[in-house]
């Protein structure tokens, strides 16, 4: 048997983590989270004010996510998980003492997640934030592990993308 593993769809808002994410979980029978749903309620109000977040902001969210993972793999169960992970900090805290950690960066070009943001609804994170995010971005090195995946293709594409990337099949995968 596999041992558990999480895998953290990460990339700036709009670059498709959450339907990335439920695609991979769905295609493999995993649980799902958004990381969002982490974000202190000040948090979100401050975003949704178009202030960016701090990293004092953001290391309790981060803690909270890691706290989730470890629930995942201390049950054996295989996860997927939504987090922006902007910087290779933010990776290492999340990677910290959970060696089958990986990341699935969603790469896209400016102009189109700003596109996507422009007619999103409902979510706290203004459009306006797109620069601040793009600025704290360290994409994921190649000492890092994880994919990097192209969002330039459909949905179903792109997750099946993310899946070959990481090498992950239906058959053979940790539950």
């Amino acid at each position: 048997m596999v041992e558990a593993q999480v895998v953290v769809v990460m990339g700036v808002s709009g670059s498709g983590k959450s339907t990335v994410a439920v695609g991979i979980a769905q295609a493999l029978g995993w649980a799902f989270a958004e990381g969002d749903d982490f974000h202190s309620e000040a948090n979100k109000h401050k975003m949704a004010s178009g202030l960016p977040l701090t990293d004092e902001d953001r290391w309790p969210w981060l803690r909270t996510i890691g706290a989730w993972m470890d629930d995942q793999l201390r049950a054996g169960r295989s996860a997927v998980v939504t987090c922006s992970a902007l910087r290779r900090a933010y990776r290492d805290l999340l990677r910290e003492g959970r060696p089958t950690v990986r990341f699935c960066e969603l790469d896209a070009p400016e102009g189109l997640i700003a596109e996507r943001l422009k007619v999103r609804r409902g979510h706290y994170m203004p459009p306006s934030l797109l620069p601040s995010q793009l600025a704290t971005l360290e994409p994921l090195a190649a000492d890092e592990p994880g994919v990097h995946v192209s969002v330039a293709a459909t949905p179903e594409q792109i997750v099946r993308d993310a899946l070959a990337a990481l090498e992950l099949t239906t058959e053979g995968t940790a539950p």
